[in-house]
């Protein structure tokens, strides 16, 4: 991969400078609820996306993980959270444009799960 240094030249990544790129994308990314959740989002960008309505639409994510990970990727700057004026109050939540920075990622894995799924099907 081709890096750019602190003088503006251009010069191949090293392995371990690679590695730790990777290792920084999955502490920010990992685990089975992000990406799912920022995918989410992205789907639902022109919707309000309430705190309990994600939680219903994301199909076994419970209430104390749906809020870590929230929290997580809000740290991040990926989503934003909004509080609403509401009686009651209610949050809304959305992805940010950096957050879309990571589109290209999950139309890749959403890309290869669905091939995977029919390689699987087609050799059983």
């Amino acid at each position: 991969m081709i890096k750019t240094d602190k003088n503006g030249l251009k010069r191949e990544a090293s392995c371990g400078e690679e590695l730790l790129a990777m290792r920084d994308s999955l502490e920010i990314l990992g685990g089975k609820w992000k990406l799912q959740i920022l995918r989410y989002l992205t789907n639902r960008a022109h919707q309000t996306n309430q705190f309990k309505k994600i939680q219903r639409e994301i199909e076994g994510i419970s209430a104390k993980v749906l809020s870590k990970e929230l929290k997580d990727l809000e740290d991040n700057l990926l989503v934003t959270r909004t509080v609403q004026d509401t009686r009651p109050i209610t949050v809304a939540y959305a992805i940010t444009a950096y957050g879309r920075t990571v589109l290209p990622v999950t139309n890749t894995l959403v890309e290869w799960g669905l091939n995977h799924r029919k390689k699987i099907i087609e050799n059983r």
